[in-house]
């Protein structure tokens, strides 16, 4: 995809990644349009980039995306571009069904709830773009979250498939693969030094991005401990690294 010149709108982004991506797409002369839940959040960041648009979405309510995704396309007729990002990330001990269940909703049928409402409008621009936000943790779970990580791996799986059936159309699909990143997706996370700067993310995967022809999948090189094990034949020993052993 171009980096610039798009209508795109960015899901979750009212903080972390998705509010990082708003910004530098914003400022690569794109019209960004971001939403979430949080309107006090969304509209903290559009202040900050004038012209920037927000609009609130909760990404479990099946009905408020259709009427979401009618509304975005007649405000927004250029729309070329969607970044599916909005994620939960929740420990659960054992089965916690409650955290599996809204998981579930809002990392795996949010995105593909979005992308179905918004697709034939994207087939109908001459170059578009879907781009999907899996996780290291989609190639080696993290047994503490494993509902999140098995959302991951899902999307993953989707992004696959999803680009092999448009492939013949104008929309590319665009796996970004982050690996941990200093946000507040977790408590703890923004403070933890075993996790990737932010700033530094987001700069690695612009990059990527800007790159002709853009990758299929975005892995920047401290997501390959994870998304490479198994091609380097080291899954089990990174699996043991990453859960202390379970």
């Amino acid at each position: 995809m171009q980096v610039t010149g798009n209508t795109i709108l960015i899901t979750g982004g009212g903080s972390g990644i998705g509010a990082a991506l708003a910004h530098e797409f914003h400022a690569a002369g794109n019209k960004v349009i971001i939403t979430g839940r949080r309107r006090a959040a969304l509209d903290a960041v559009a202040a900050a980039h004038p012209g920037m648009a927000a609009m609130v979405l909760d990404m479990e309510d099946p009905a408020a995306i259709l009427a979401f995704a009618d509304r975005l396309v007649a405000d927004f007729p250029a729309l070329n571009a969607v970044l599916l990002n909005a994620g939960i990330m929740v420990a659960e001990e054992k089965i916690d069904l409650a955290i599996a269940e809204a998981t579930v909703t809002t990392n795996l049928l949010g995105p593909i709830r979005l992308a179905h409402a918004l697709l034939s409008h994207l087939e109908a621009q001459p170059s578009a773009a879907i781009l999907t936000v899996s996780s290291g943790l989609a190639f080696v779970p993290f047994a503490a979250t494993p509902t999140y990580c098995a959302t991951k791996a899902a999307i993953h799986s989707w992004s696959l498939s999803m680009r092999e059936q448009l492939k013949a159309t104008s929309v590319e699909v665009i796996e970004i693969v982050p690996p941990g990143v200093q946000t507040n997706l977790m408590p703890g996370h923004a403070e933890n030094e075993e996790m990737m700067p932010l700033a530094d993310f987001i700069s690695e995967t612009m990059a990527l991005l800007r790159r002709q022809p853009t990758p299929a999948e975005i892995h920047v090189e401290r997501v390959k401990f994870l998304s490479e094990a198994t091609k380097r034949g080291a899954f089990d020993q990174v699996y043991g690294m990453l859960n202390g052993g379970h």
